[in-house]
């Protein structure tokens, strides 16, 4: 079956037709002629695939559970493209370093075939390298939390056969700074997240080479010092690009608007941070060794934890962070005018 949608081009709004043919782009007309008789809704915007930074798993495939086949791969892939997501980056969190060892080769033995390589542009390293404390530690396993070490990174990215293009850690923790320097001098970008440090720290490590922060505004105590404090330092730092979870639950719509206004929006990175519960009804599901409960609202938290306000990953569809007309929690909010006009 073939159709055609027309719509405004994000970024040009110029008009444009995209013809489908069994759910693939066959063309894309610019110059509409006059006698193009197409009927769609006039706020319809036509966009680039999205690239999401940090999938821990979608469509009920954990990528942490270090079994993920290449069918589960292909299957993951496929699910993302139906929400507009044609590159991701899979994210392994805190673990052994035998876990963490064994999820890297089954990505990396999935990425042989070339369908999927093309998908994957790099993997993302969360942890196990962050703060150990409650709050900016999140949801990763406080036993596996350890000291930055160059040799175990090497190793991790040894079984990942050099397919590592994202670290995240935190700066505060020590051995981080030179880690951080070279980690940047091998090829691979360094950000940020699950941290609790101060100033100096922060601007160390963006000396050292860190180019951006990981779900800025999250993976963070309940309550911090309203100046002096992370999130602000990461913020004003024009150094650091910055990811956000827009999921309706991470971050308020209030803080969305100030933070990408604050940040500029060449700067803002929109994530999901989804886990394999995304894609997937509200219930009980798995991310590695941790056990999470998805409400009905797809608000996701620990299991043994409901309540606490600790979040544990999201189960957003990408696209739903940037769809308009929808409003928060399952959209990026109407009215913010990034420019700061209204």
């Amino acid at each position: 079956m073939s159709f055609k949608v027309k719509g405004k081009i994000v970024g040009s709004g110029e008009l444009a037709v995209v013809e489908m043919e069994k759910g693939f782009i066959q063309s894309v007309q610019y110059s509409l002629a006059g006698s193009e008789r197409i009927t769609c809704p006039d706020d319809l915007w036509l966009a680039p695939a999205l690239f999401d930074i940090q999938v821990n798993g979608f469509a009920g495939v954990d990528l942490n559970s270090g079994r993920t086949t290449p069918e589960e791969m292909e299957q993951v892939i496929m699910k993302l493209r139906e929400k507009g997501v044609a590159l991701f980056c899979p994210t392994i969190i805190t673990n052994s370093f035998e876990h963490m060892a064994a999820c890297f080769r089954a990505i990396a033995q999935a990425c042989r075939n070339s369908k999927i390589a093309e998908a994957i542009p790099a993997l993302h390293m969360e942890g196990p390298y962050i703060s150990p404390q409650e709050g900016p530690r999140g949801a990763h396993p406080l036993q596996h939390i350890r000291t930055p070490s160059w040799d175990e990174f090497q190793r991790l990215q040894e079984c990942a056969q050099g397919l590592i293009g994202m670290l995240t850690l935190a700066p505060e923790v020590d051995g981080a700074i030179p880690l951080v320097e070279k980690v940047v001098e091998s090829g691979v970008a360094v950000a940020i997240g699950h941290t609790a440090a101060g100033v100096k720290d922060i601007q160390a490590a963006i000396s050292a080479g860190a180019k951006c922060s990981t779900h800025l505004g999250n993976g963070s105590h309940a309550l911090i010092p309203r100046h002096d404090n992370y999130i602000w330092e990461q913020l004003a730092a024009d150094q650091l690009w910055a990811s956000f979870i827009v999921d309706g639950h991470h971050l308020p719509p209030s803080v969305v608007k100030c933070l990408v206004r604050g940040k500029g929006v060449s700067r803002s990175i929109l994530t999901s941070d989804a886990i394999a519960a995304a894609g997937m009804p509200p219930g009980r599901y798995r991310i590695g060794d941790l056990e999470v409960v998805v409400s009905p609202e797809l608000r996701v938290e620990r299991a043994n934890s409901t309540g606490s306000g600790y979040l544990a990953g999201s189960a957003l569809d990408l696209v739903r962070g940037v769809e308009p007309g929808r409003g928060y929690p399952h959209g990026f909010p109407e009215s913010c005018d990034l420019d700061g006009d209204s």
